[in-house]
């Protein structure tokens, strides 16, 4: 027990970590569970360009277009990576801007999180995201899974969600990320019976 006044120490990986990756993978609901297995605090970089402008995403789309949300978010990349003790759940276009990416991989790690097109369709196909707003939302969903696939294959730590319960994905995280810090290769083994 630390003595009053001390500060209380916190065994973690690491301090700051961004997870990137195409809308429906779980960035929110996973960085949410991260940041409390790791006693950080949590960003959503999309809830926090609604909580400025008083708007939801679809109406930043609808009145202003996207290159003006590009910008926000942008604007929020960069107070993020100023942050300590913190996940950041980056939106699921951020890391496709050169700008963004590269500031993101130099201030690491940076997580990509997985997920099939069929798995990101039933995820999404009650929301009202502008980029699916579509005739066929699942074959515009293959079309720009592949556009994007370059983008995050640069993400140093690559996780799946597919079918897969929330705890196990964060302990994989977590895993990961310390293999990251260490230098050393990741340990399927080291997850136990969730492989």
């Amino acid at each position: 027990m630390p003595r009053t006044g001390e500060p209380i120490r916190i065994e973690r990986p690491v301090s700051w970590v961004a997870l990137v990756g195409f809308m429906g993978t779980g960035k929110s609901r996973i960085g949410w569970e991260l940041s409390r297995a790791l006693a950080l605090h949590f960003v959503d970089t999309d809830k926090v360009i609604e909580r400025i402008t008083g708007l939801t995403i679809p109406q930043i789309f609808e009145l202003y277009g996207e290159p003006t949300f590009r910008a926000y978010e942008t604007e929020i990349v960069d107070r993020c990576i100023a942050l300590d003790e913190a996940v950041v759940s980056c939106g699921g276009g951020t890391f496709i801007n050169d700008e963004n990416r590269l500031k993101l991989l130099e201030r690491g790690p940076v997580v990509a999180l997985r997920a099939s097109p069929e798995t990101i369709f039933e995820r999404t196909k009650r929301s009202t995201r502008p980029l699916l707003q579509v005739p066929d939302p699942l074959g515009r969903i293959y079309e720009l899974l592949e556009m994007r696939k370059p983008f995050f294959d640069a993400a140093p730590i690559q996780v799946s969600t597919d079918g897969r319960y929330r705890k196990e994905v964060v302990a994989e995280i977590i895993a990961r990320l310390g293999a990251w810090q260490d230098g050393t290769e990741f340990d399927p083994s080291s997850l136990g019976e969730h492989k």
